[in-house]
């Protein structure tokens, strides 16, 4: 009596494969375009990763550090990247920057339209937050089956992974901040006679910058938390080094890879947040 009975459990999983199945059978061209378009994309910013000389890469660091932050910073987060090349790990890290930024910029193109039609639709925004609770509650694991049932191994399954994993914070905090607009400059707005889409470009979303940079640091933040899960379907990288130090027991290599990442995670995480203090509005 202690045990559940089995001849009332329901396998909600075998429902679920069916329907990855019946996608990939029926919408195939489809998934075929966006595997196409999101390769296209990856190997642009990696070619031009590559491309960029060492010194200049450092450079660019140091500058954008020194605008958003300070001299110091500049001075500290080139030193960082320049730690990573004398780990003999750079172009690593290039294709790991190339799929973090894939995964970032195909997120906000997807992720804060929903956004803004989750504030203007009640409707769309009781049935989108379940799936954003689904999608940052369930194992990141799980979407590596998913994305190599639809595009196979390889960049392009870990891009998709990433986006998952990733997109819900732009999406949430593009609502949050869209919302959190007054409502007295919002009926000012419409009042001297601008339309709803002048309304949201030229009122709104100015106001909602602040907020909605936040969310894309987040989001940013979450596409490099998945560099290590995502080398288990093919994508090179830092990630991978993780992974073959990790079936290795190789400490020293692990180290090094890991080590790297988190450097770019703290350059990244403080560029972020830097930018997104830029658009802040005095108190």
């Amino acid at each position: 009596m202690s045990e559940f009975p089995g001849w009332i459990v329901i396998e909600v999983g075998k429902y679920v494969d069916s329907f990855v199945k019946w996608l990939l059978s029926n919408f195939s061209p489809f998934f075929d375009a966006i595997s196409s378009g999101s390769m296209w994309m990856l190997l642009r910013f990696e070619g031009l990763l590559y491309w960029l000389p060492w010194w200049i890469v450092l450079l660019v660091v140091l500058l954008v550090s020194w605008k958003v932050k300070n001299l110091l910073s500049g001075v500290i987060f080139a030193s960082l990247v320049f730690m990573i090349g004398l780990l003999g790990l750079w172009n690593l890290m290039i294709q790991t920057l190339a799929i973090v930024l894939t995964s970032v910029i195909i997120s906000l193109f997807i992720g804060v339209p929903i956004g803004i039609l989750m504030t203007y639709s009640n409707r769309v925004n009781s049935i989108i937050k379940p799936l954003l609770d689904a999608m940052q509650t369930m194992p990141s694991f799980v979407y590596l089956i998913p994305a190599i049932m639809l595009f196979r191994l390889g960049k392009v399954p870990a891009v998709f992974a990433t986006i998952v994993y990733a997109i819900p914070p732009v999406i949430r905090l593009t609502d949050l901040g869209i919302r959190r607009v007054p409502r007295e400059m919002v009926e000012a707005a419409h009042s001297f006679g601008s339309s709803s889409w002048q309304t949201l470009f030229k009122v709104q979303m100015p106001q909602a910058l602040p907020t909605i940079m936040t969310g894309i640091n987040q989001t940013t933040m979450m596409a490099l938390a998945m560099v290590v899960i995502a080398s288990m379907v093919g994508a090179p990288g830092l990630g991978m080094e993780v992974l073959i130090a990790v079936s290795q027991i190789d400490i020293a290599r692990g180290f090094e890879a890991g080590i790297s990442i988190v450097f770019l995670a703290i350059i990244i995480d403080r560029l972020s947040q830097g930018i997104a203090e830029k658009f802040k509005y005095p108190e």
